[in-house]
């Protein structure tokens, strides 16, 4: 019973459970940005280079034999744009990221320069304020 009892202890954690919290908003906002990417950022990508599409270059290491429609051996190829592609999409997703971030980061320090209220006296200082008060009445 104590494994089951530690495994507990351990899954309801405050760190455990916001770390939970924070990958799965993690994957939901993974989702936004790959559609950023797929759907917008892509595009224009592809129109600027006069639409390239950089999944399509390989290098054929050794030719795929054939007969007829049929595929004896299939070509091995080293897809070096399929990497291409991955890195331009990691760099736009980073990008992405660190914009949000930057954003996020910013709204909180304007939440936290707002002044604080100052805090109450202790009763301590409030019965030495009046203590000092009532000194200089008497003089």
């Amino acid at each position: 019973m104590s494994l089951i009892k530690e495994f507990k202890d351990f899954a309801m954690r405050g760190n455990v459970v916001d770390m939970a919290v924070g990958v799965i908003i993690g994957a939901a906002f993974g989702k936004i940005v790959s559609s950023l990417v797929d759907d917008i950022i892509m595009p224009l990508v592809g129109v600027a280079t006069g639409g390239m599409d950089f999944t399509d270059l390989k290098w054929v290491i050794q030719k795929g034999i054939t007969e007829g429609e049929t595929v004896i051996q299939p070509e091995v190829t080293m897809n070096y744009g399929a990497w291409i592609q991955t890195v331009v999409d990691f760099v736009i997703v980073a990008f992405c990221i660190f914009i949000m971030i930057k954003f996020m980061n910013r709204l909180r320090k304007k939440k936290e320069e707002a002044p604080a209220p100052a805090p109450e006296p202790t009763k301590e200082e409030q019965l030495l304020t009046e203590i000092r008060d009532l000194l200089k009445e008497r003089k």
